[in-house]
């Protein structure tokens, strides 16, 4: 309200003189005219943050001015006051992009309505929301510790996404400090969850189970394959649960959410180790003891994902699932948009699986490319930056197409990221991976209680390289770095998006079950 300008235009602007005095004791400075010729002047000269319009005054019409006032100023909110309720008046009002309109008689409290509406919505939704939080602060704070269940982690989570949503839309820089210590605390309690819990979850000795990367096809998938119509699921690698609540407005126009669910990737929460558990319905070491032609060690140059068709089939057979199936990974925007304009080609299958890398390249890419860098500084910057190219991606349009067909849709993911903040020593030989969230190799060396470590691969189903290999796994928005280039290191992948490691970003994913409208 403070300093706010308001310009009012109404040919009989002396019969409105209690309205313009009711507002100026509010505390607002109120300009008035009598016609839209000096309506247009006062606009080319003075700054307003609103205009009270009149439709039907002589000579320039109310929709005349409104139409030059867009032309000078095109992000000026007007309100059109008219005397007249006839339709198309207000389609011609509306279709010009007016902000609100009125209809005479008008009182004071209606305008300051108005007033509230255009110009003071965001302050005041910021005020509510920081009200709201600070009012769930301290629940949200009783609640957290390392005994929640699985069913209590995955709604703690939901909520702390919520709020860093909502609160991203109110000015107050304070509360989302609050907001980001708070979700900082609940991983450091999740990470110190997963380290005691992890090893029973893999071994089917957890009264508490999560559903894991390798079991989501059977509990999630499979069962639709006996309905009539064809199944797409759709696996975008290296969504985050966040990234998924921004898109999701933008696929409502098409879809109902029909189940919002959240699963676990395994760890490593890394493409090669959790998208190959996901198709083959196996653990790791599992994968490699029955299809040792289809793993790809750590330590080899070519491609580690590059067998998920054969995974995939294998999967379905030990299933007893005799479908019939189509596999495409998506990995440029060629091959995006030709997917796009032969969807119809696919509905003689049950099940079609679309596997679209480039929520992985874009954080990758936000590391190495320095434009991506600057784009994606931050979590909110890279929630925009996927939203951003999610509208104007072949892969929108490939869900645009699914929606004009009538089939079900379950999007998933093997894994998120997190923001890397915090460097930890770690020392390896040269065979040592280089991925940044967890390491393995043999003869590692490192500060034991700055990382989980996993000294039997078999415990938790990993490949082993050699008798003494190992795991590390970094926590929280930690990342390993060598000693001898630390600084370097530092400089350069700090504040980058990475994976592999614990968090709930990178652990606690999304499956989602849409059905067309």
């Amino acid at each position: 309200m403070e300093n706010t300008n308001i310009l009012w235009a109404d040919d009989e602007i002396d019969l409105l003189k209690p309205h313009v005095l009711f507002l100026e004791e509010k505390g607002y400075s109120v300009s008035t005219v009598n016609n839209g010729h000096s309506a247009l002047e006062m606009v080319k000269t003075t700054q307003f943050d609103l205009v009270f319009l009149d439709e039907n005054m002589p000579g320039l019409s109310g929709l005349e001015t409104l139409a030059k006032i867009k032309e000078l100023k095109p992000g000026l909110p007007v309100v059109m006051i008219t005397k007249s309720e006839e339709e198309q008046i207000m389609e011609d009002a509306i279709g010009s992009k007016i902000s609100d309109y009125l209809i005479k008689p008008v009182n004071p409290k209606q305008i300051l309505l108005s007033i509230k509406k255009n110009l003071e919505t965001k302050r005041l939704v910021s005020e509510k929301t920081t009200s709201q939080y600070q009012q769930e602060f301290g629940s949200i704070g009783m609640s957290m510790s390392d005994r929640l269940s699985i069913a209590e982690w995955k709604e703690l989570y939901k909520k702390l996404v919520y709020w860093e949503l909502e609160l991203e839309k109110s000015s107050d820089e304070g509360m989302a400090g609050i907001l980001k210590m708070q979700k900082s605390e609940a991983n450091n309690l999740f990470c110190r969850y997963v380290e005691k819990n992890y090893v029973n979850w893999v071994n089917g000795k957890s009264a508490d189970p999560p559903l894991m990367s390798h079991q989501l096809l059977k509990n999630k998938v499979f069962n639709h394959l006996s309905d009539k119509d064809p199944v797409f699921l759709v696996v975008i690698d290296n969504l985050r649960y966040d990234q998924w609540k921004v898109i999701e407005p933008v696929l409502s126009e098409f879809f109902n959410v029909e189940k919002e669910e959240l699963f676990f990737s395994i760890l490593p929460t890394a493409t090669q180790y959790a998208r190959n558990a996901l198709f083959a319905g196996l653990m790791p070491s599992e994968i490699q003891r029955l299809f040792p032609n289809l793993w790809v060690g750590d330590e080899a140059e070519e491609g580690k994902n590059l067998h998920e068709e054969e995974l995939l089939a294998a999967n379905l057979k030990r299933m007893g699932k005799n479908s019939k199936i189509s596999y495409h990974k998506i990995t440029t925007h060629e091959n995006g948009k030709k997917l796009a304009e032969n969807i119809s080609n696919l509905m003689n299958n049950q099940l079609n699986v679309i596997v679209y890398n480039f929520v992985d390249m874009l954080s990758h890419a936000r590391t190495e490319m320095e434009v991506i860098r600057e784009l994606a500084d931050d979590v909110t910057a890279y929630r925009s930056l996927t939203l951003s190219w999610f509208e104007h991606s072949p892969l929108f349009d490939i869900f645009r197409h699914i929606s004009e067909k009538k089939c079900k849709v379950i999007i998933a993911t093997d894994h998120g990221t997190v923001h890397v903040k915090e460097p930890i020593k770690v020392i390896g030989d040269r065979n040592t991976n280089t991925n940044l969230r967890y390491k393995q190799g043999r003869n590692l060396n490192y500060n034991a209680k700055e990382v989980f470590e996993v000294k039997n691969p078999a415990d938790v189903f990993l490949p082993k390289v050699n008798v003494s290999t190992s795991y590390v796994f970094a926590k929280e928005d930690k990342f390993f770095a060598y000693p001898n280039n630390f600084n370097y290191y530092v400089q350069y992948y700090k504040d980058t998006f990475q994976h592999g490691g614990i968090s709930m970003e990178e652990m606690i994913i999304p499956v989602i079950t849409l059905v067309s409208k």
